[in-house]
């Protein structure tokens, strides 16, 4: 599972969603879209302007965790 720390960032930066969709270029919810993890797909493009305006690396934004099964 592909876990979204878009918020974390965020926080870290103190940067609220509004002023960060303006600079991206992004409509606040389709970055609130981003940020709760319900996105399908993120674009290349808009994972660059992001870190950019966060100045941090993807990993910061996105992280892989692996998802339990249980066997019954």
């Amino acid at each position: 599972m592909i876990v979204v720390n878009l918020d974390v960032m965020m926080a870290k930066r103190k940067i609220s969603l509004t002023e960060l969709a303006e600079r991206v270029d992004l409509t606040p919810a389709n970055l609130s879209i981003f940020k709760t993890g319900k996105a399908r797909a993120v674009r290349f493009s808009t994972l660059d302007r992001i870190c950019k305006a966060l100045d941090c690396q993807p990993a910061d934004l996105l992280e892989y965790r692996p998802v339990e099964t249980t066997d019954d």
